[in-house]
């Protein structure tokens, strides 16, 4: 054989070996990627089935949106703690548990008659589905390097924005066809493959084999400015698709006479993908934008005020009858909700240390959840009230209001950081 033979035989090995180790450093955000599809799977199947349920069960709008305040109120618990137990205990016994916590959650929906049992089977839920977004970032800092981590969160949630676009298109059919709470139970298949599919792939040499780890465990500490700064930068910017993911279904199909669009239940299936999957678009696209307008620089002022201006159009909803319209607006929204979401943990990436990835996350995504709560729950103004009032305009302009208060208590925190 002769020397140029060799070395190109050699050179096609050696590019050969690093195409799969590449390739083996994505694997673990792949599986993410599914967790968190199932993790949205799993809590839009009640949002898909709303009209259905409520017609049964006789639950009230108001008492819809409650419901899954439960939800949003031990998410916002869940988030925090679970990042705090992924650092300290590692990746592959941490999202063991949670997820077989959801997934018993979720099945659980199934079996429920009146108020109570759905806030308590939704309450579960919440806690179980804490563990996808801090397990996700957790998984891209363990698994790839930092000018790809951007890129591999957007990989590992946009999974939930799929889920969110796969439930409707499933559930709804089977429900139609087997009842409702067959849907839940079929859930439970979801949740079992896919901890089938971690046990495999949570061990080298997908991720290492001894983790980056807290040397104790420890909750966020609310007196630092950077816990607040992440606070404000990504709860109420990116909140929009908390509510839309929620209340979208309620507010399609309510009558057109009480100012809703009428859309019918079998209708909503075609319907309620759409600003999941602008969602997950907006993941990738500005975790792009992130990872090249915002390396190295701790305070992207620019990106949050075009976010800020652009998340405004969620107000308009209320000005338009055409079906067409509204999910053009609600796609819209969710996918600068997706932008916000990047950024902001991006920027605060740069805050928090390594080991502490997790617990950063579970800020980030309890925030979120808190904010949701506070939404839907608030006297008078909040959404469950406005929307069982069919106040629906002045709904959609408080969420819309979110980020400009959110973009600008952010740049009081971080003033000092220029």
């Amino acid at each position: 054989m002769s020397t140029t033979t060799s070395v190109k035989t050699v050179t096609g090995t050696a590019t050969a070996d690093h195409a799969a180790v590449t390739w083996q450093m994505w694997v673990p955000c792949l599986a993410m990627a599914a967790c968190s599809w199932l993790s949205f799977f799993h809590r839009t199947i009640l949002a898909a089935l709303a009209p259905t349920i409520l017609k049964e069960t006789g639950l009230t709008a108001q008492q819809f949106a409650s419901i899954n305040a439960y939800f949003f109120v031990t998410y916002t618990l869940g988030n925090p703690l679970w990042g705090s137990i992924l650092d300290y205990v590692g990746l592959r016994i941490g999202m063991l548990l949670g997820v077989a916590i959801w997934t018993a959650a979720s099945v659980s929906h199934g079996w429920m008659t009146a108020f109570i049992g759905f806030a308590m089977a939704r309450a579960l839920l919440g806690i179980g589905e804490g563990v996808t977004f801090p397990g996700g970032v957790r998984t891209a800092v363990e698994s790839l390097p930092a000018n790809r981590r951007a890129r591999a969160m957007a990989l590992s949630f946009s999974g939930g924005t799929l889920g969110g676009v796969a439930a409707p298109l499933i559930i709804v059919p089977l429900a139609l066809q087997y009842g409702w709470r067959t849907a839940f139970v079929i859930s439970g298949a979801f949740g079992l493959a896919w901890l089938i599919l971690w046990a495999a792939v949570s061990r080298p040499p997908f991720l290492p084999k001894t983790e980056q780890k807290t040397m104790k465990f420890s909750l966020p500490n609310l007196r630092e400015r950077r816990v607040w700064a992440l606070i404000f930068s990504y709860g109420l910017p990116a909140i929009s698709a908390g509510p839309i993911v929620t209340l979208l279904a309620v507010y399609l199909s309510a009558p057109i006479n009480s100012g809703g669009l009428g859309v019918t239940q079998r209708d909503l299936a075609y319907l309620l993908w759409m600003p999941a999957l602008a969602w997950g678009i907006g993941y990738f696209f500005w975790g792009w934008i992130a990872d090249r307008y915002a390396q190295d620089n701790k305070r992207p002022v620019g990106l949050f005020v075009i976010l800020t201006l652009f998340a405004l159009a969620l107000g308009a909803t209320g000005w338009t009858a055409s079906i067409a319209i509204t999910m053009a607006i609600m796609s819209w929204s969710t996918f600068i909700a997706g932008g916000f979401q990047m950024v902001a943990l991006k920027a605060a990436s740069y805050s928090f240390a390594r080991e502490q990835a997790a617990m950063m996350t579970g800020i980030a995504s309890g925030s979120f959840a808190l904010v949701n709560y506070i939404l839907l729950q608030t006297p008078l103004m909040g959404l469950g009230t406005l929307f069982n009032q069919h106040r629906y305009a002045e709904a959609w302009w408080i969420v819309a209001l979110c980020p400009v208060l959110g973009t600008i208590v952010w740049l009081l925190l971080t003033k000092k950081e220029q």
